[in-house]
């Protein structure tokens, strides 16, 4: 049977063994312990992106004021792309290695992958209503970022459509796998059609189209962005894995501290009591 430390805070960093995180008993705990750190760094890093993006970075000579919204459409289309091929690569993983671990993560990368992918489309119209005189139009980007959507959202509903826990899995890792395609297609189809929508202006290989202070804003609210996303991404998957290995010994020891910690801290005077007739 797996075991785990007896305390969620008792799990430090430097000691953690990371092929070890394939298994939920090891997987839980280490989550805990690094989930209060992603959510104040993933506060600290978007109240900085969002103040250079707003009051730092100056007002762009073409576009004026409304420019400032590619520093959360930006990062929201990076995030719903990649988001959606690191579903993918872990519900692959699970598939073929019969990595439970692995699928829960796919699993739990789905939904936060949707989000960005209608922030992206609900921004990106926002940006478009006065650049190009309409909220949308049927662009190659644009048609294709929505097909996105819907792969997120056809592998959320077939998963959860199949009762049997492994032909789920399976049958989410075929669908993924077969939608990983339109990725790059999202990506180069501003290079490949005559689209209304404007090139990358990042790239890996040339210099930024944009000024530094504007670059430093997009990029730290990437940054905010990935942070937001591993953070939400393992709260869930710490709570697929607790109720996939319910039954188990490791998972029912921990819900039974864990309420005993929160019982503990919604109730001190009874403990401190408790410790007194002791």
């Amino acid at each position: 049977m797996n075991t785990v430390p007896s305390s969620p805070k008792a799990v430090p960093a430097q000691r953690v063994r990371w092929f070890s995180l394939a298994s939920p008993a090891r997987f839980v705990p280490v989550v805990q312990w690094l989930l209060p750190w992603l959510w104040a760094a993933t506060v600290l890093t978007a109240a900085v992106g969002l103040y250079i993006g707003f009051f730092v970075a100056p007002t762009d000579a073409t576009q004026g004021q409304v420019y400032r919204i590619i520093f959360i459409h930006v990062p929201a289309a990076w995030m719903s792309m990649l988001l959606y091929l690191a579903m993918a690569f872990w519900a692959v993983v699970g598939w073929a290695f019969k990595a439970r671990m692995a699928s829960m993560l796919a699993r739990a990368i789905a939904p936060t992958g949707a989000m960005f992918t209608v922030l992206a489309l609900w921004t990106g119209a926002l940006w478009g209503r006065p650049t190009w005189g309409t909220y949308w139009v049927w662009d190659a980007r644009l048609t294709s970022e929505l097909i996105l959507l819907f792969l997120y959202l056809g592998y959320i509903a077939l998963v959860e459509a199949i009762d049997d826990v492994q032909r789920s899995d399976a049958s989410g890792a075929l669908m993924a796998l077969v939608g990983a395609v339109n990725v790059p297609i999202i990506y180069f189809s501003v290079k490949w059609w005559n689209t209304l929508h404007q090139g990358a202006s990042v790239s890996l290989t040339s210099s930024p189209k944009m000024a530094s202070i504007m670059l430093t804003g997009m990029l730290v609210m990437t940054v905010a962005c990935w942070l937001y996303a591993f953070a939400v991404i393992f709260t869930r998957a710490q709570a697929y894995a607790l109720e996939r290995e319910r039954h188990t010994g490791w998972a029912a020891a921990w819900r039974a501290r864990w309420r005993q910690r929160s019982g503990a801290r919604q109730n001190p005077a009874s403990s401190t009591q408790s410790q007194d007739a002791a």
